[in-house]
């Protein structure tokens, strides 16, 4: 069985490498080697997530795809995580999540064809279940913190996110050597509006 695991951190200032033992030791302890490590810091709210993507394209039927935990996979709002499934099914992927305990069984050969269907369909509902606990988490914190923002201004203390000032120069530095903007995003995972701003700032 050929299994990929993916790690995913929302911000570069996130380890999206910390799981990544808890995935080797899940697969030794079944006999099983990662083949292959897809590694991004993007948000699971967003559908377009390119090294999530390349693994899709990279899957075979029957291939494994394992993950920490359901939300490193999705924070998709319900439209966009049926969209993410049927990607997932066309390629016929075993997921399994270490969170997810009903999922365990499709790292191993299931015993009959009964047996299989039956734990791929709960597995399947406790997946669906798990992403919308993790899209509504997403959505409280984000209101959350909305509601201080809002608060904060009013008391006139509201001061906006800090600056990564080394993170910055150095994408001065990038544009000043006329690298392109894609390129200064896959150098530091920033966005293109954060390029845009320091652009402005250096015209």
């Amino acid at each position: 069985m050929f299994v990929r695991a993916y790690l995913r951190a929302s911000t570069t200032e996130q380890d999206a490498q910390r799981a990544r033992a808890q995935l080797d030791a899940f697969a030794a302890e079944r006999g099983l080697t990662i083949a292959a490590w897809y590694v991004e810091n993007e948000s699971g709210s967003k559908l377009a997530r390119p090294e999530l993507f390349r693994l899709l394209e990279d899957a075979h039927p029957g291939d494994m795809l394992l993950v920490e935990q359901v939300d490193r996979l999705s924070r998709l709002t319900a439209g966009d995580w049926e969209k993410l499934k049927v990607e997932i099914a066309s390629r016929a992927l075993r997921v399994v999540a270490l969170d997810l305990p009903t999922s365990w069984m499709m790292a191993t050969k299931t015993p009959d064809e009964f047996t299989s269907r039956m734990f791929a369909s709960i597995n399947a509902m406790m997946m669906d279940m798990l992403a919308a606990v993790a899209r509504k988490d997403y959505d409280d914190r984000r209101r959350r913190v909305a509601e201080g923002q809002t608060k904060a201004k009013e008391a006139g203390t509201y001061k906006g996110r800090p600056e990564n000032v080394i993170r910055n120069a150095g994408i001065a530095s990038m544009l000043d050597k006329g690298m392109s903007w894609t390129q200064i995003q896959d150098a530091t995972g920033c966005s293109r509006a954060t390029i845009a701003k320091i652009a402005k700032r250096a015209a």
